[in-house]
């Protein structure tokens, strides 16, 4: 589990006394089989699935398609999948852009403000609509038909348990 430890202060008319300042500490506890990282909780499914296979599969879970935002939370998908399959091998994430040609989506509903994308890509090539990551020698994100069956990685935001520091 992933462990924050926040300051909380009591402010009373621009005054701060010493008594008033509280420490908790912010939890977010991820069920087994799933890794915490940046506030958000993950899941590698080996079995292979169409991209809406996966979608569903993640949604039955309690969560979606991976979104990536950071270079950060990208080594630690590829690390997730790496300690479970042994190879950085293709897998489902969560972008999309079946909704309109080239505007690309996230099925969480985030924005899509980080990419890793192989040179050249995307390209849409015979309607490629979903992203698969880890493709080629570059491990970078590609393109590539939803009916396509890979394994994926599913996230999903748990509520933080919060409790008094001591």
């Amino acid at each position: 589990h992933l462990s924050v430890l926040s300051i909380c202060s009591v402010i009373g008319w621009g005054q701060r006394s010493p008594e008033q300042v509280h420490l908790f500490r912010r939890t977010v506890e991820c069920p087994s089989d799933w890794t915490a990282f940046n506030n958000r909780c993950f899941r590698f499914v080996a079995d292979a699935k169409t991209w809406a296979g996966a979608e569903k599969n993640c949604m039955s879970l309690g969560g979606n398609l991976a979104s990536v935002h950071s270079k950060e939370d990208y080594h630690q998908i590829q690390t997730l999948i790496f300690k479970a399959s042994r190879k950085p091998s293709i897998t489902w994430i969560g972008g999309s852009d079946a909704q309109e040609s080239k505007i690309w989506l996230w099925s969480d509903g985030t924005p899509m403000t980080y990419t890793n994308w192989c040179p050249g890509q995307p390209n849409g090539f015979f309607r490629q609509k979903c992203i698969q990551m880890n493709y080629s020698k570059k491990v970078c994100w590609d393109d590539v038909k939803c009916s396509l069956k890979l394994p994926s990685v599913c996230v999903k935001r748990n509520s933080p348990a919060t409790e008094a520091a001591a």
